[in-house]
């Protein structure tokens, strides 16, 4: 175990993945006005975490806040994989940014948009998910593919 066989992009995406855990218990919502937000059958005013308010997407949320490090391990033991290193973990933090990103601008649990606002928490969970897929985009682009013949799988 080396740590000079980590580059640039793992720690990007580590850093990331630290900041999308982070993030998840601060603040992502806040009422507003007469405005409740809707957490399951209770409805609050004030602000609420994402991970009081998002019951189910929130462990996918954590689990590709943790593929940053399970990634880091697999390059570290120099583990064989059938696929690009950093590949999987660029596509989990695309669909945790598709959750974060739908579930505070479409639908946010709140009776009206308009009377609901996005914290700091939500803004840092997007800004985290964004540096897990670039780190690991990185590491995945720097990874050469064996060419294979037209035809063949």
């Amino acid at each position: 175990m080396h740590p000079s066989k980590l580059k640039p992009g793992e720690f990007v995406a580590i850093v990331g993945g630290v900041l999308l855990t982070v993030a998840l218990f601060l603040d992502w919502y806040a009422s507003k006005g007469k405005g409740v937000i809707l957490k399951g059958d209770e409805m609050i005013t004030g602000a609420v975490t994402g991970w009081e308010v998002h019951t189910i997407i929130r462990f996918p949320i954590l689990i590709a806040a943790l593929a940053p490090i399970v990634l880091t391990y697999i390059i570290l033991r120099n583990h064989p994989l059938s696929w690009p290193r950093g590949e999987l973990t660029a596509v989990l933090g695309i669909f945790a940014f598709g959750l974060i990103a739908y579930n505070g601008v479409a639908d946010r649990p709140a009776t009206s948009n308009s009377l609901s606002s996005l914290e700091y928490g939500w803004y840092l969970a997007i800004l985290g998910s964004m540096l897990v897929v670039g780190g690991s985009a990185i590491r995945a682009s720097s990874v050469e593919r064996k060419r294979k013949p037209p035809g063949t799988l």
